[in-house]
């Protein structure tokens, strides 16, 4: 099959022929209909993130059940829709136990190796030597092998790229939202950043109507995508003053919480200066492996702040993936307007280079 291999961090991936693997146990084949473009897959791109090299790129994806593996298809068929989750439950650990498999032990292990659950790979290149999964997904390809315990169905209705971009950028932000924010209700939230995740944080505030809804990043076209699905105010970074703005909507106050969506120090630290007494910011975009940033400590002591941070949204995805499918088919969550343009497999570097500029919509790779 083609698949996009990133040999070397720094070089541009390309599409190359593998050989992919028959299931084990506990695995299925998934024919790729739409995988999205994420900034995640980039920081491995450039090396800010480090993963087994080389690999195929790609995490965000949806695709059909084309073959069942030995002891799979309790949960699936063959001819099934799913969508591909790049953190699966083991079901055992105790992260998962406690409602919060985001963190579970084998996600993270199988993250480490290149590997699937067990750790080893279903991918070699033609002469036999050893090719890694990204995530245990590695969806910028026409098929994968995946565990299992990595899909969730999609339901009749909902595209393709719709439950692509849902099972990455969507659960993160609404996941955001709906897992870690409390008493949103009527109450102020800032969000800092109108990418992908961003916009779906926006969503989901206006989904559990907070009120207002501010806005932050440096594009105004996305600023303006922004306003369209639910921000009461925006604020262009470019020219404005992230603290002085929030202040003036807020008549002096700050937000009860703010949501930081880019993974930059200096993003998070404005935003902290934003929260209000008592408030909370919430770090969900990823940066560079050595990133760190600055608390202020008499913030946090004198005035009462906290920074949580929240990983795929804080959320069971087995249990929220189909709540958001749900609200998308009732017309509550428009992540349509998500959805940017459409590239094949081959153009990925085409589509990296949009997104670096500041593309409005999530890319979509087409095999």
């Amino acid at each position: 099959m083609r698949a996009v291999v990133l040999r070397e961090p720094g070089t541009p991936p390309r599409l190359e022929d593998v050989e992919l693997a028959a299931p084990k146990q506990g695995e299925l084949v998934v024919r790729i209909e739409a995988a999205g473009v994420c900034h995640s897959d980039y920081h491995y791109m450039s090396g800010e993130l480090v993963a087994p090299l080389p690999l195929v790129l790609g995490h965000e994806g949806c695709g059909i059940v084309e073959q069942v593996g030995p002891g799979a298809g309790d949960r699936v068929t063959v001819g099934d829709r799913v969508a591909l989750l790049w953190r699966p439950r083991c079901g055992r650990c105790d992260a998962c136990l406690s409602g919060n498999p985001a963190l579970c032990d084998k996600g993270r292990v199988q993250a480490s190796t290149g590997g699937l659950p067990d750790g080893t790979s279903r991918l070699s290149f033609p002469d036999g030597s050893e090719l890694h999964h990204l995530m245990g997904v590695s969806c910028f390809a026409e098929r994968v092998v995946v565990s299992e315990s990595a899909v969730v169905r999609v339901p009749e209705g909902v595209p393709p790229e719709v439950a692509a971009i849902s099972a990455c950028a969507v659960v993160t932000g609404v996941g955001a939202v709906l897992n870690v924010v409390e008493h949103a209700a009527g109450r102020g939230m800032l969000i800092v950043g109108a990418g992908g995740v961003g916009l779906s944080s926006v969503m989901g505030a206006r989904l559990v109507g907070a009120n207002p809804i501010i806005v932050a990043d440096i594009d105004p076209a996305k600023l303006d995508l922004a306003r369209e699905l639910g921000a009461t105010h925006v604020i262009d970074s470019r020219h404005d003053d992230l603290q002085s703005e929030v202040l003036r909507i807020t008549d002096g106050k700050g937000v009860p919480c703010a949501i930081e969506a880019v993974g930059r120090a200096q993003t998070l630290e404005a935003a902290l200066e934003c929260v209000a007494a008592g408030g909370t910011l919430v770090a969900i975009g990823l940066g560079a492996a050595d990133a760190r940033f600055t608390v202020p400590l008499n913030q946090l002591v004198q005035r009462q702040k906290r920074v949580v941070g929240s990983l795929y949204g804080s959320a069971n995805p087995p249990i929220d993936l189909p709540r958001i499918f749900g609200l998308y088919l009732d017309g509550r969550l428009p992540l349509d307007r998500l959805i940017g343009e459409r590239m094949p497999l081959a153009d990925v570097n085409m589509a990296y280079d949009a997104l670096l500029r500041g593309a409005v919509g999530r890319g979509i790779l087409v095999p």
